[in-house]
């Protein structure tokens, strides 16, 4: 299969193509500079010079010339609504494959670091997140655009972990390089739920493979309270834990960080699980703790 990643040097499309060209597969990605066009070239990824601002009309000819294209881009709401836009509107009719790689960022719940009880599968209503809107929007027009001749799907994943990632743990250790104590919000009792790269990447196989259109599938092996992980971090480290106002931890992980640590967002995988019969083989996040890469997150720069 000829397939089209969007976002291939990015943390997902990155492990994506490398994947799916490991597999057999004829594997191209967008690759906005000549770095990386030059990395992709070098794993066996054909890049495609363009970009989802004035150089999209590349990318949507790249997309028209595959069988499949993977949207799993992090980009700007603007650049992803037009892109999405672009890319339904131009695969129309054309009976191709298009996945879109959104996150159960859309469903996050403002606790302060509480937990919530609230559990999602893929069919129930939610209230979406303010700021993640256009993100709804984009799974919506993908959605839509499975009853026009395209075999569109979205795979909303939880929180993705393994190696370089960026996520909750990593973010724990950082908070010792400033405060000296690895930290939480509030309680520290809120959850996110979580999946292992290589997980994911299961899962969109099997989505390219026998996935229905219009489908949507969560991903999601776990799920770990803040605190819990801040506990664990400071055991490896030998420093204690400290809960932290709002306030206080827009100071160490900056405004949107300490907006993603104090919330809550719990999902569970059922479609993907019965209609795909995708499995998780990764399920404990804590498997990290004591990496050399997150320890070097907690030395005070300078």
């Amino acid at each position: 299969m000829n397939i089209f990643i969007i976002g291939a040097t990015g943390f997902v499309g990155g492990a994506l193509a490398r994947h799916l060209s490991a597999e057999g597969h004829t594997v191209a990605g967008l690759a906005r500079t000549k770095s990386a066009a030059a990395t992709l070239d070098s794993q066996g990824i054909t890049p495609v010079a363009g970009d989802l601002d004035e150089h999209r009309p590349a990318v949507i000819d790249a997309a028209q010339a595959a069988d499949a294209v993977i949207y799993a881009a992090q980009t700007g709401p603007e650049q992803e609504t037009a892109t999405v836009q672009d890319l339904t509107r131009t695969l129309t009719s054309t009976d191709k494959t298009l996945i879109f790689l959104s996150g159960n960022g859309v469903l996050i719940q403002r606790t302060a670091g509480a937990w919530s009880p609230d559990v999602f599968a893929e069919d129930d209503p939610f209230t979406p997140e303010p700021l993640a809107h256009y993100r709804k929007a984009a799974e919506d027009t993908v959605l839509a655009a499975a009853q026009d001749g395209l075999r569109a799907m979205v795979i909303r994943p939880g929180l993705i972990w393994g190696p370089g990632d960026h996520g909750h743990v990593s973010m724990v250790y950082q908070s010792v390089a400033t405060t000296g104590a690895a930290c939480y919000i509030g309680e520290g009792l809120n959850t996110y739920s979580h999946v292992h790269i290589d997980d994911v990447t299961h899962l969109f196989c099997l989505a390219l493979e026998k996935g229905r259109p219009g489908g949507l599938y969560h991903a999601v092996a776990g799920e770990i309270p803040n605190r819990w992980i801040a506990e664990r971090v400071a055991a490896d480290l030998g420093v204690t834990t400290r809960g932290l106002t709002p306030e206080e931890a827009s100071g160490v992980w900056g405004e949107f960080g300490a907006l993603i640590m104090a919330v809550s967002s719990r999902i569970r995988a059922v479609r993907a699980q019965q209609d795909l019969g995708w499995q998780p083989q990764h399920t404990d996040m804590l498997t990290m703790i004591g990496e050399e890469r997150l320890r070097r997150l907690a030395t005070p720069a300078g």
